[in-house]
């Protein structure tokens, strides 16, 4: 039987490894918008949970989810290749899911590129359902998909 890696606060000393996963990972091929000094922003921004697992003290995953008045808007997640398809970003998912139920919001937004199928196979399975595409979303020649989850029952018209 396995655990699931322990989620944490990300603290300011995390921002450089953060930003990096972002560059390699997630902003590749991109300009790159999420440097440190913006991550060490998501730190202190008291309506923001910056979310990190470490194994060996070395940043395995991350994920930025910002809170709203009745949404939650995850804006970065991302699981360094080697620890992917072994439960760390679902464990990272449920942790930020369940620290949105704390704070009230209703409902998770997310967007991928639509050329990220394995992103997008990630938040279907945990049940997000694609709602929009968004074109030229990345830097112009890659479309966005936008996906969401309600935590709660969707309010009635």
């Amino acid at each position: 039987m396995t655990s699931d890696p322990p989620v944490h606060l990300a603290q300011p000393e995390d921002a450089d490894d953060i930003a990096a996963l972002s560059r390699d990972l997630i902003e590749r091929g991109l300009p790159w918008t999420w440097r440190a000094a913006r991550i060490r922003g998501a730190i202190r921004d008291p309506d923001t949970n910056v979310a990190v697992v470490r194994t060996d003290g070395a940043l395995v995953a991350f994920g930025i989810m910002e809170y709203l008045e009745e949404d939650a808007y995850l804006s970065l997640l991302a699981v360094r290749a080697a620890s992917q398809r072994r439960g760390v970003g679902r464990s990272l998912l449920r942790w930020l899911e369940a620290s949105a139920r704390v704070a009230g919001c209703r409902r998770i937004r997310v967007e991928a590129r639509r050329d990220n199928g394995a992103a997008r196979t990630f938040y279907n399975e945990l049940g997000y359902h694609e709602v929009a595409v968004t074109r030229g979303r990345y830097g112009g020649d890659v479309d966005g998909v936008r996906l969401e989850k309600w935590l709660m029952p969707v309010p009635a018209p």
